[in-house]
């Protein structure tokens, strides 16, 4: 048993971590050595761990705050102590919490038994305290908060995301939270950063930029409303049966008609010598939701115009979320080394 959460440990839609050798080999034969990497939709931060060293400078970005404050506990710079970050899950672990909260009225009977929701939101309010009681550094709250979504996402009563739970009568399973395992002497170098892609292209500049936006029309924010309700933690109302808050201010372009367009733009305004984009072969497969929203030949007429652009295929087997298996679906990589 893992003593430690590793960064890829968390089920995630479009998670690249299978396909991470079929990276790394595109980028040892067309590019060799680099000194810095920036995955700009950088989701649980898989790409970008992959590449971590102490010598390289890896800048990783993500619109949704659970995945940024994730990044921040796994790749971050910032100091931390490891001994009081594990005294307070291990005596997280032995809670047993009889009272209602936000999460447990919310979630409970839904997502979780109401038991370990009652748990989960009672530990979500001791960390807020923890923190505005200078007991814990920001970097230590970063911790224990993706320690407590990936211990949750291991009992959760989905399919692997929250854009709906399993009716079905729940029973309570073991719940634990864990240390991260985090390699701070790799992280001297690292920049994380909250933003629309769109906007930070325009202030920062690399060696590679990697891009991994949203095929189709499925919102992350819809897909981890839960996850990122539990993390900023200001208690919004909740609607529907899935019980999601208001997310229309993060929501991807990229999910929308504007996707093309806003491809164009970043493409345009980046500052890096290689572009490499993962981009699947789903544009007329699927139901209407799964269909990618940018087109082949838009894609290649927009990298086309920063150089000449190379297409690497590998069969893949995608994570969606239980559903048909699409056995032909190919994880397709187009790079380009950029020279105009």
């Amino acid at each position: 048993m893992d003593l430690n959460f590793k960064i890829a440990q968390r089920r995630y839609l479009g998670n690249k971590n299978t396909i991470l050798p079929f990276i790394e080999k595109i980028i040892k034969e067309e590019i060799g050595d680099f000194n810095s990497f920036c995955d700009i939709f950088a989701g649980t931060g898989t790409v970008g761990n992959r590449f971590n060293t102490k010598n390289t400078k890896i800048i990783l970005n993500d619109l949704l705050y659970h995945n940024f404050v994730a990044l921040n506990a796994f790749l971050s710079q910032d100091n931390f102590n490891k001994d009081k970050i594990v005294e307070i899950i291990n005596n997280f672990n032995k809670l047993s919490i009889k009272e209602d909260n936000y999460f447990s009225i919310n979630f409970g009977n839904r997502y979780f038994s109401i038991n370990n929701a009652r748990k989960i939101g009672f530990i979500r309010e001791e960390i807020r305290k923890l923190f505005l009681r200078h007991k814990i550094n920001r970097r230590e709250k970063d911790i224990l908060l993706t320690s407590l979504n990936y211990s949750i996402d291991k009992i959760a009563n989905t399919v692997g995301h929250y854009d709906a739970y399993i009716k079905k009568e729940l029973k309570d399973v073991k719940f634990e939270m864990k240390m991260l395992n985090i390699d701070n002497e790799k992280n001297i170098n690292n920049e994380i950063y909250n933003k629309d892609a769109n906007i930070l292209i325009r202030d920062i500049e690399c060696d590679i930029l990697y891009l991994d936006p949203p095929y189709n029309s499925r919102q992350y924010s819809d897909a981890y409303h839960l996850l990122e309700n539990l993390t900023l933690w200001q208690k919004p109302k909740v609607e529907g049966v899935a019980k999601k808050f208001d997310r229309t201010h993060i929501k991807s372009e990229y999910c929308k008609i504007t996707a093309t367009k806003s491809f164009e733009d970043l493409v345009m305004n980046a500052k890096a010598k290689y572009i490499l984009l993962s981009y699947n072969n789903m544009a007329n497969k699927g139901n209407h939701r799964s269909n990618a929203r940018i087109s082949d030949e838009d894609i290649f007429r927009i990298l086309s115009s920063r150089g000449n652009v190379k297409i690497f295929e590998q069969i893949h087997k995608e994570f969606n979320a239980g559903k048909k298996r699409r056995d032909d679906n190919k994880e397709r990589v187009f790079f380009v080394e950029v020279s105009k």
